[in-house]
């Protein structure tokens, strides 16, 4: 169950460009990562430039007003440890930059963050991934009719 938070400095970012990245990191989180897609949750945190710093300053600074300079994203991904190769990993953070610079343009410092967690600590609708595993493990296997 990935769980996305990105941070994009833009406010007022266009419904289709907040689409196009939900959809985006979905898709990724299920081609790159063998993720469920009906389990995977992306929140789209808009924030204005000034409360976004590079450098200790904010990312509207000093520099003249040039509002595609103004805009900068991070994307982080909570995932359960021990599910993915460090090459999938690897891959995804490559194509979620990617995806980044596809839909907000250049951009001066994105990131991409996987944040992996126990599986014992890390639950989706109240059961922890760690026993929903164990639940498909013992589930029986489906009879042909």
């Amino acid at each position: 169950m990935p769980y996305f938070r990105v941070t994009v400095t833009d406010p007022d970012l266009p419904a289709d460009a907040q689409r196009a990245l939900a959809e985006g990191l979905t898709q990724l989180a299920v081609s790159v990562l063998r993720k469920s897609g009906a389990r995977t949750i992306v929140h789209l945190n808009l924030v204005p430039a000034d409360r976004y710093f590079i450098d200790g300053k904010p990312l509207t600074g000093d520099r003249e007003h040039d509002h595609d300079r103004d805009r900068d994203a991070h994307v982080e991904a909570s995932i359960t440890a021990g599910t993915n190769s460090a090459a999938e990993k690897a891959d995804f953070i490559a194509a979620a930059g990617e995806l980044l610079t596809n839909v907000l343009g250049p951009l001066p410092r994105s990131g991409v963050a996987l944040h992996e967690l126990h599986p014992e600590s890390y639950g989706y609708n109240g059961v922890t991934q760690f026993d929903f595993y164990r639940r498909a493990e013992d589930a029986p296997e489906p009879t042909a009719r």
